[in-house]
């Protein structure tokens, strides 16, 4: 599967927590020595990871998160699977075939999560609950491994930051290192605004095949890294077509769903940007102009590292009210301007306000980039 492809996309601060959560965590990636390697620019190393592509990879994926999140009382049940892979130390085997099989099996305190794909269905396996879903797919439809499947991958991972770079990013390259037993190159991002948490981020990039295999996010503040997600073992032979199908064990709960035949909204997305303009210096900022969305689909405000997302609808109404989140949005502090009057939440990376209308807008920005995007919003 390919780090990035020619088409690339806008990022929402919510898909990329979502990303984080699915990465899972593993215990901190070990660099070797770093390798001697040919020099090469920032410019041309970045051309090279965005029109990377391999065919299939295998591997293990480690990962330490640390986003700072709070408890939240009341929660659903479920919802600590979220919580867990947000923060402390996960570890899974991964496995990718373009160019739509993919599959991920996680192991935490002896129980196993899997999720896996082969293009025509999908299953979702807990064997702490002894449940599992499967998803058929239509036939003129195509499962998307990064749909399909929660992504333990670093390649999308570091595709969430790679598609905020703007003028606002200053890009280096700032040496190399040895990761997975493979000789990598350094790519460091570094927002120049002041208006997201983010205060760097460090891809190690693979010398032969220019996939990125590890990822490290560094708050704005603090010295400890907010993420760190990468390959402990990687191979890029592609993998057996029977390693992304799945029998459930006996006795387990299957559940049958369907995919609708018809596909959902595009969002909103920026102007495409060819590889041969990605030159920091040159690159055009991208216009994601605020839209009218289904319930519970995200709008997006802002351009690059300040872009909030905006969720309204019946998703909001167990942030509201009694709902899971009203002990927590109790303590918050209570805020209000020309957008309406609202509940600030923040941690170590991630804001969210929580509108009275019903409205929620979440990104890696500071609060009051929140309420400056909620006051451009569309009510």
């Amino acid at each position: 599967m390919g780090v990035a492809q020619r088409s690339r996309r806008w990022l929402v601060p919510v898909t990329a927590v979502a990303v984080i959560a699915g990465v899972g965590t593993l215990g901190p990636v070990v660099a070797d020595a770093s390798p001697k390697l040919p020099g090469i620019s920032a410019q041309d190393l970045l051309a090279k990871v965005q029109t990377a592509k391999v065919d299939g990879l295998s591997g293990t994926v480690r990962s330490d998160a640390d986003l700072g999140l709070p408890a939240i009382p009341g929660a659903p049940a479920g919802s600590e699977q979220l919580t867990e892979m947000l923060s402390g130390q996960h570890t899974a085997r991964v496995a990718f075939a373009s160019p739509d099989k993919a599959r991920v099996s996680v192991l935490d305190n002896q129980a196993e999560r899997v999720w896996t794909t082969d293009g025509k269905s999908a299953w979702a396996y807990d064997s702490s609950r002894r449940e599992a879903v499967k998803l058929t797919v239509p036939e003129h439809k195509t499962t998307k491994p990064e749909k399909a499947v929660p992504s333990y991958d670093p390649q999308a991972v570091a595709k969430q930051f790679l598609d905020a770079i703007d003028p606002t990013t200053k890009v280096e390259v700032s040496g190399t290192e040895k990761v997975a037993g493979r000789d990598a190159y350094k790519l460091r991002l570094v927002p120049k605004t002041d208006k997201t948490t983010v205060g760097s981020v460090t891809l190690a990039i693979d010398s032969k095949t220019w996939v990125p295999l590890d990822v490290t996010v560094m708050p704005r503040t603090g010295n400890d890294p907010a993420l760190e997600v990468g390959f402990s073992t990687v191979s890029f032979d592609v993998p057996a077509a029977s390693t992304f199908t799945f029998t459930p064990p006996q006795g387990v709960k299957v559940t049958d769903k369907k995919v609708p035949s018809q596909d959902r909204p595009k969002r909103v997305a920026p102007k495409q940007v060819e590889p041969k303009q990605v030159e920091p210096k040159q690159v055009e900022p991208k216009q994601l102009k605020p839209g009218t969305a289904k319930a519970g689909e995200p709008t997006v405000i802002g351009e690059g590292w300040e872009s909030v997302a905006m969720i309204r609808g019946a998703q909001t109404a167990q942030l509201t009210g009694n709902g899971p989140l009203a002990q927590l949005l109790a303590k918050a502090p209570t805020v209000s301007g020309t957008w309406g009057k609202g509940k600030v939440l923040t941690s170590r990376m991630v804001s969210a306000l929580i509108t009275d209308d019903g409205r929620v807008f979440v990104g890696l920005v500071t609060p009051d980039t929140l309420q400056a995007a909620a006051a451009k919003a569309p009510r």
